[in-house]
This record gives C-alpha cells, structure tokens and sequence, in this order.
C-alpha cells in the first residue's frame, strides 16, 4: 500500500504497529501452537543413560535431559508431567526429530558444525560439558590411551565417539581395531565379556558404567586422557525461532536462577528480592515473558518444578547421584566453570 505524503497520521498508523512488534508480545510459532494444542510436550531421550535419561524402577524418566525437558513443560504448559518422552537410539533420533515425531531433543547430542549446519536442526544451550575417555581393565597395567596399539576398542555407531575413536589414533599413528555396535547395551556388554580391550564414550557415562555395570569396579580404570569436546545440547527444527528461543531461554533461565541462588525451595519468596535481576527472572519486576509468547511466570514456573541448574547437576550426576561427578567444567562461570547465561533483560 502507498501512503499519500499528505498523510503523516496515516503512516504512523500503519507503521507504529511493525515498530512495537519486537517488544511487544511475540508470537508463539507453530510448534509451542501444536504443544498446546496437544497439551504435551513430546521429547526425545536416550534408551538409557543413567544420569541423564533413564527408567528408575517405578517406571519413571530420571535425569538431567528429563528435567530439562520437565523444565520446558512447565513454563509453556503451566506443568511438568505433561511430557510424552520417546526413547531413541543413536541411528533415529535426527530423524524422529526432523519428521515431527519430537518436539524437542533433549538426549546427551554432542553439538558439532555438521549437525548444526547441515541437517535442518538447531542446537540451544549447552547442559553439560562432556569429553570423551577409555575404560580399561586394570590388568592391562595402562596409563595412557595412547598403549592401546592394535587394540580392540568396543564403541557405539552413529556416534561423535565413533568418529572421535578414529581422528585420536589417526593423528597419534596408532593402530587400533574398532568393534562396532549399534545399541549402547550391546557394546558394554561385549566389553565387560571380554571381546574389548577398551570401552570408549563420554567420561560422565563411563563412571556410571564401571561403578554399576562391572561385577568387579575394581578391576577396571577409567584413563586419564579425554580426546574430545562434547558440549551437550538440547537440539530443535531448524525453521521455528519462537520455540527456539523457548527452549534456549529456559535453560539460561535455570542457570541464571542459580547464580542468584533462587532455588526449588525458595522460588516464591525470591520474588520478593529487591534485586531487579532476580525481578526480571521471575516476572515480578518485568514481564521477560512476552518476548517468548509466555506469561511472565514462566521461568519460576520451570525452577520450581526442578531447581536450578545445580540442583538438576546435583541430583542427577553430582553429589547426590550414584555418578558423584564434579563440577568442572559445569560449575558457573564465576565458580571456575563455563556455565554462563546472557541476561535476563
């Protein structure tokens, strides 16, 4: 349409509109559209991590990528238990999430440029900073990744560990024999049965491994080396910005809710603070939530339902779990980490 100079009133009308837009209440995009339709969330998770997704025995999902999508529910459907979890090996996840079976990835998926750029996804924030190490039976009297020449090594196809298995000893010009598996089961169980010299994946998950699945932890040593970065991320379609920026600004939210210390306890009270960063966090001083299409209790909503981020760290993988593993690399930014949330402004 073409406004008559005449007219300054009219273009002000009809451009005022467009110019309030980015701050105003944002659209919600058609996936958040399709979950509350359905009223659930539908979310793809591991067949079984301990630590990040699993079945504890009352049937119940269990772990660091189920809160965060537990997380999620809460903020966009007012409660956590409205998620279907869909449990996806390594070979289907990609396309489970790229033909719509899931709304969201949310299974220990290592972020890499390939990933990001070439397969219609998006990669969030980083939940947790992995790297990649070897479990070895003591008896082999290893210290180092690097005496595995001509060894069998049992690792898990479709996988960063796989292609990370391979680049290490290529540059190192050591010989190794890769024994291939589909099922991450299947793997362990042909390496504790002796067909391995070596088991190879994440260092989170090989703690749980030789403390849980060896009938002797003692017998076994995780090696020192870690041969790769593997920054975890929740992944989403490529295509929708609004569910995007949903889910990315969800898990800044749990780890900005532990920079200040607002927990699962104390949520309520906190939104008393007077101080304007925790205001903005839980919607009492400003309304963060009409950039996201959501109300403005959407990120209290999501602390109470699983804590902050270093309550989800410690009572999946930390202290408080059967992993017992440290902060690292995981703690804040302040605390020596890398856990760091731009503001919530």
């Amino acid at each position: 349409m073409r406004l008559a100079k005449s007219a300054p009133w009219l273009r002000a009308a009809v451009l005022l509109p467009a110019l309030l837009l980015p701050f105003g209440l944002a659209h919600a995009g058609k996936t958040l559209d399709q979950i509350r339709q359905r009223s659930q969330l539908s979310c793809g998770v591991s067949t079984g991590v301990i630590g990040f997704s699993s079945v504890d025995s009352q049937g119940n999902w269990r772990g660091l990528d189920v809160d965060v999508c537990r997380a999620i529910a809460a903020a966009v459907l007012h409660d956590p238990d409205k998620v279907k979890y869909v449990p996806l090996n390594s070979q289907q996840r990609f396309t489970a999430l790229q033909s719509g079976e899931v709304d969201i990835l949310s299974r220990d998926t290592t972020w890499t440029l390939t990933r990001d750029a070439s397969m219609g996804l998006s990669f969030t924030a980083v939940t947790y900073y992995d790297g990649q190490g070897f479990l070895v039976p003591k008896k082999l009297r290893l210290t180092s990744a690097k005496q595995l020449k001509n060894a069998e090594i049992c690792v898990q196809s479709g996988t960063t560990t796989e292609k990370n298995l391979n680049d290490y000893f290529k540059a190192q010009g050591v010989r190794i024999k890769p024994v291939v598996f589909e099922k991450f089961e299947s793997a362990i169980k042909a390496f504790f049965s002796g067909r391995c010299q070596a088991y190879t994946t994440d260092a989170s998950a090989l703690a749980f491994i030789r403390s849980k699945e060896a009938a002797k932890p003692d017998d076994y040593q995780v090696l020192p080396e870690l041969i790769s970065k593997e920054p975890l991320a929740p992944v989403v379609r490529r295509g929708d910005d609004e569910w995007f920026a949903i889910v990315k600004w969800v898990v800044f939210a749990l780890i900005e809710a532990e920079e200040y210390g607002v927990t699962r306890k104390n949520v309520e009270t906190m939104k008393a603070s007077p101080n304007p960063a925790i205001g903005r966090l839980l919607g009492s001083a400003e309304d963060s939530g009409k950039p996201l299409g959501l109300d403005r209790d959407w990120a209290a909503r999501a602390v109470g339902a699983v804590g902050n981020y270093g309550e989800i760290f410690q009572r999946n993988v930390g202290a408080d779990s059967p992993l017992k593993l440290a902060r690292g690399l995981n703690a804040l930014w302040n605390k020596g980490g890398l856990m760091y949330a731009p503001p919530i402004r």
